[in-house]
């Protein structure tokens, strides 16, 4: 079981793909980009000088994040009183926040859905830029390496994660959002999450789940679990690691409801899907899903 979620982790190191070119992960380092109305989550420990933001694939990323923080991304009009967590992806050693955060909020708010980029906290990595890279090459490539993947989503992550649906529906109002139409969604090792957040408590549970390219290992899905949305593609090396699809079963057996996609290719880490590949336009069945589930209608 370990060496499976080490090998699941391993993907999200990579951001892109499993054979991730080294030169995707720049040397440099870039200033955080403006985030306007970002929310503290309360925490202790936190150092906003420990953050290093830097381009991965010329896009801003992050890493040694200690100071969580949702980012709102609120629809300018036809707002449908849906809203989801969006968790970006990183192996918890950092987050590609910009493809797989921002973008993502960005599209669902235009299409009136309230969408909170979460930036957890994430492991220790080194603060030398060039290091990290150095380090993370090796981990990669199976090397002995400084950094260490976790076997499972780490504490403080899950805390986070916790914490942002409690914030967002504390503040339900302010956000315009329906508390009981909450989601949570992530995108590799925030996949992972999401994952992780089906098993929490009742109350603090997520109205629905959508796992992007996450670790398809089998779940012990609770009997009364929140529908969930999963794509993946065909050539994801997360797929080889298993044998069918455990985690899409694990929903099957508990009767829960579940809605799958495989794409013919795309690899790992394909984003919002690049224009011409077969996984363009699956967050817009995403959005169908949300609409023919309910989730985009007020509830009564």
């Amino acid at each position: 079981m370990k060496r499976l979620l080490a090998a699941a982790l391993l993907g999200c190191v990579a951001f892109r793909t499993n054979a991730l070119a080294q030169s995707e992960i720049a040397r440099t380092t870039m200033p955080a980009p403006p985030q306007p109305g970002v929310i503290a989550l309360p925490v202790q420990g936190c150092d906003p000088a420990s953050e290093i933001w830097h381009p991965d694939a010329g896009k801003p990323a992050v890493r040694n994040v200690t100071c969580p923080t949702l980012l709102p991304f609120l629809p300018k009009a036809g707002a449908t009183g849906a809203s989801v967590i969006v968790a970006p992806g990183g192996g918890f050693l950092g987050l590609a926040i910009d493809k797989e955060g921002y973008e993502i909020a960005r599209w669902l708010a235009d299409h009136g859905v309230a969408a909170f980029v979460l930036k957890y906290r994430t492991l220790p990595t080194p603060k030398d830029q060039g290091v990290f890279v150095d380090e993370l090459t090796k981990l990669i490539h199976g090397q002995p390496s400084a950094m260490k993947l976790p076997d499972d989503t780490p504490d403080i992550a899950r805390e986070d994660g916790l914490a942002a649906l409690r914030l967002v529906r504390a503040n339900a109002v302010k956000f315009g959002v329906d508390p009981a139409r909450l989601g949570f969604m992530g995108f590799s090792a925030g996949g992972f999450l999401s994952r992780t957040m089906v098993l929490t408590d009742k109350a603090d549970r997520p109205a629905f789940t959508a796992p992007i390219y996450p670790n398809m290992a089998p779940l012990a899905v609770p009997a009364d679990a929140p529908p969930m949305f999963v794509a993946i593609a065909r050539d994801d090396f997360l797929l080889a690691r298993e044998k069918g699809f455990p985690l899409i079963e694990s929903y099957r057996a508990a009767g829960r409801p579940i809605e799958f996609h495989l794409f013919p290719s795309g690899g790992h880490g394909f984003g919002i899907g690049q224009p011409g590949t077969p996984e363009e336009g699956w967050i817009e069945l995403l959005y169908k899903w949300l609409r023919t589930s309910g989730f985009l209608t007020k509830l009564r």
